[in-house]
């Protein structure tokens, strides 16, 4: 701990000799600094109280934004931007390399539902629910739809691999079931909120925005198509520091085609070139010997993403200002969050029905299905931001983005602690502690195995001891 305060301290005077103002008490750059540092401590505290540590890093971001401390104006209004748009390639470089095809192929229609089905429902019971309360137009509330629709693999995977490890639900794959049909969610939703910024903010006319759509799904797949191949062979396998350079090649692709694209106007067409351009590339490098177990790759990303996380989380926090914050809002916003999660309910038991889950399964499903963190962190403050970088921002749009991004910080705080703390306490209440059939093979296998080796050593003795007495 003190050689890290020390290495802190270095790396400001470091700083201060070159910006002297910017890093000194007072300047936005210290500002930002400190914000990223308390967040970093806040997370690990809340950590500690086995909470997701994003709740820390969002409540540090809050208080230090609502006591005055932090507010940041000029050029860091614009850095700041771009450090949420790395965050949200690296999030998206990791949904990527966390797919794996051989497993996909294998998924039962069950859980192809239990991906799209739900995450579609509670976008367009979002849209409905917006568009009444908020008087938001169906693009603006399906837009907040999706970024609210995407379950939190952060959340949810730690807590039900626990599970797992000891047996509970593990004779019907439940915590395989939901960790899988999780990753397809949050793509599915990254990619449609994606094609809906983009439709929103074209400057085309009507029939420019209609095919904004197809025309950036079409232009993403050909890029991740592309750059995904690209990666695959270079560098070459054999290259003394191929991890190192796979991960520039996918990192530095992935984030020019998420800034790339916003810069061509079809914003929609980045997000969804790196998930496929990393997935493409992962599934190359697993064929020339990688494995699940075994990518270096993806690694390095999960530590860029530990550095990140508390820079993305605190900033996200330091976006709400209680202060200044309507009443009005954040009880419509409630609403609005309640309003798509019954209805994301009522079709994840439709979806479960046909299945072989009894109801106090289906009932865990809907709990695990629950928290909100990542990807609403991500994509909350998008819109927002696009209004911002406009040269004449329209003051309704600037309420719509900052009201989406109330939202989704409601929705984090909300649901990642009630989710986290539900799959925790229900999950030995409501799942079974039974071994699956593949696991009770394979300790009848190790068991006969055992046994014939006993009885090999049993018999070799046996013809030692006669050997001996003759």
């Amino acid at each position: 701990m003190v050689g890290l305060l020390l290495i802190l301290l270095l790396v400001w005077a470091i700083l201060y000799t070159l910006l002297r103002v910017e890093v000194a008490p007072g300047g936005d750059l210290f500002k930002l600094i400190v914000l990223v540092l308390v967040a970093y401590v806040s997370g690990g505290v809340v950590a500690r109280l086995r909470l997701p540590p994003l709740l820390g890093m969002l409540i540090a971001g809050i208080v230090l934004r609502t006591c005055g401390f932090f507010k940041v104006q000029g050029v860091y209004l614009d850095i700041i931007i771009k450090l949420r748009e790395t965050a949200l390639t690296v999030i998206l470089i990791k949904a990527g390399l966390g797919l794996d095809a051989p497993a996909l192929l294998k998924l039962s229609l069950v859980v192809l539902r239990l991906a799209f089905l739900p995450c579609i429902g509670e976008a367009v019971a979002a849209a409905f629910v917006s568009y009444y309360l908020l008087d938001y137009p169906w693009l603006w509330g399906l837009l907040l739809g999706f970024m609210l629709s995407a379950v939190s693999p952060a959340v949810v995977v730690p807590v039900l691999l626990s599970l797992q490890e000891r047996g509970y639900g593990e004779s019907k794959g439940i915590s395989t079931l939901v960790i899988a049909a999780s990753s397809l969610d949050d793509i599915v939703a990254i990619s449609v909120f994606g094609v809906f910024m983009g439709m929103i903010f074209s400057k085309g006319d009507l029939t420019q925005q209609i095919l904004q759509g197809p025309i950036e799904m079409l232009i993403g797949l050909a890029f991740g198509v592309f750059w995904g191949i690209v990666a695959s062979f270079i560098p070459h396998r054999s290259d003394n520091y191929v991890t190192a350079k796979r991960s520039v090649m996918i990192g530095a692709g992935g984030l020019c085609a998420v800034l790339g694209s916003e810069l061509i106007h079809y914003s929609g067409a980045g997000p969804l070139a790196c998930i496929v351009a990393s997935f493409i590339a992962c599934l190359s490098w697993k064929l020339q010997g990688w494995s699940s177990a075994h990518n270096p790759v993806a690694d390095v990303f999960s530590v860029v993403w530990q550095i990140l996380q508390p820079m993305l989380f605190g900033l996200i926090g330091a976006e709400i200002d209680l202060t200044i914050l309507e009443l009005h809002t954040v009880a419509l916003g409630l609403l609005v969050i309640f309003g798509a999660l019954v209805f994301r309910i009522i079709v994840c038991c439709t979806v479960l029905l046909g299945s072989k889950l009894n109801w106090k399964e289906i009932l865990f499903v809907n709990l695990a299905w629950l928290p909100k963190a990542t990807v609403q962190a991500a994509l909350g403050p998008e819109a927002l931001d696009q209004v911002r970088i406009q040269d004449e921002p329209n003051p309704l749009d600037m309420k719509r983005g900052a009201q989406i991004l109330t939202i989704a910080v409601l929705s984090i705080l909300l649901t990642a602690p009630i989710g986290s703390i539900g799959i925790s306490v229900t999950g030995p209440l409501l799942l079974s502690n039974e071994p699956s059939k593949e696991k009770e093979k394979t300790v009848a296998v190790n068991e006969t195995s055992m046994h014939m080796s006993e009885g090999t050593e049993h018999s070799n003795a046996k013809e030692s001891g006669v050997g001996t007495s003759v």
